[in-house]
């Protein structure tokens, strides 16, 4: 009976130890977003995981449990796509059609939800899963005192509806919207004054031209394009309380592979303070060895 009892004890404490290093992950919800991404003079460089991953066997793209499964391995920052069905459902969904990362065919936009219901995923191999395709409203629950959100809003989806959820669930702290140009930008900050923007700033003309359109500093968190930054930009935003995000996705994540992930640490050390990446483990350990 004793044996019996120890092995219930160890089991428990096993699984309380493994709980609290999974809790330990999670990103508390900022009572202001503003205040979370501003620039203060710290050192404290994060992972955006480019479609919530996806680059691992069986955890597809834009799907809960890769979320899920990505957290508990570290903090991030998840950057998701919203498409919209033909019933004005917001799902997760990257491309147009359902082809690629489903068991559906055709484009999302031609589908009620219904039907898209009935669909699985598929990882980037092409292996089909037992994880279905999740709306906005579910992901945004799940997300909250977990994650912070950069959502993509792809071109058939308008931005006022996936603000008015954002809205709806109160997940304006932990949320931001994703932006490609100037106008976007404009309309999404017109739309709601209180989120956050991600915008593409490749050089000082750009972050003006958002300034003369009106844009505070404080709405922008800074894309800086997927090549290698110049320190002197990056610095220039950092003087205005603006963080950085660099896609290294794509060539700058591949040249890491093959040449040696110190490349993450150069990028570190320019200022890079946000990295968006296809290889978040990878770098998650540079940051953590160099912090």
């Amino acid at each position: 009976m004793k044996k019996l009892f120890f092995a219930i004890s160890v089991a428990f404490m096993f699984l309380a130890c493994k709980s609290t290093k999974i809790s330990s992950n999670y990103i508390k919800e900022p009572q202001s977003i503003f205040n979370y991404f501003e620039f203060k003079g710290e050192k404290k460089t994060q992972v955006s995981v480019h479609r919530g991953g996806g680059e691992l066997a069986g955890y597809p793209e834009n799907c809960l449990e890769s979320f899920q499964y990505i957290n508990s391995k570290m903090p991030c920052i998840i950057e998701c796509d919203v498409e919209m069905t033909k019933d004005s459902v917001l799902v997760l969904m990257h491309d147009k059609s359902l082809d690629r990362t489903s068991t559906g065919t055709g484009l999302v936009v031609s589908h009620n939800f219904s039907e898209i219901q009935e669909y699985y995923l598929k990882d980037n191999f092409g292996n089909k899963t037992n994880y279905k395709i999740p709306t906005l409203d579910k992901t945004l629950d799940w997300g909250r005192n977990k994650v912070i959100f950069t959502l993509d809003v792809k071109k058939t989806t308008p931005y006022r509806k996936v603000i008015e959820m954002v809205e709806a669930k109160n997940a304006q702290n932990f949320s931001v919207i994703i932006t490609y140009n100037a106008n976007e930008a404009l309309e999404v900050f017109k739309l709601n004054p209180n989120v956050l923007i991600s915008v593409s700033l490749m050089q000082e003309s750009d972050y003006q031209r958002l300034k003369d359109l009106g844009i505070p500093d404080k709405n922008m968190l800074a894309f800086i394009g997927t090549r290698e930054p110049k320190a002197e930009f990056i610095d220039f935003l950092h003087k205005k309380g603006i963080k950085t995000i660099l896609g290294v996705l794509g060539n700058l994540d591949k040249k890491a592979a093959a040449t040696g992930d110190v490349l993450y640490d150069e990028l570190i050390k320019k200022g890079v303070d946000i990295f968006a990446t296809d290889r978040p483990e990878a770098v998650f350990s540079r940051i953590n060895i160099i912090k």
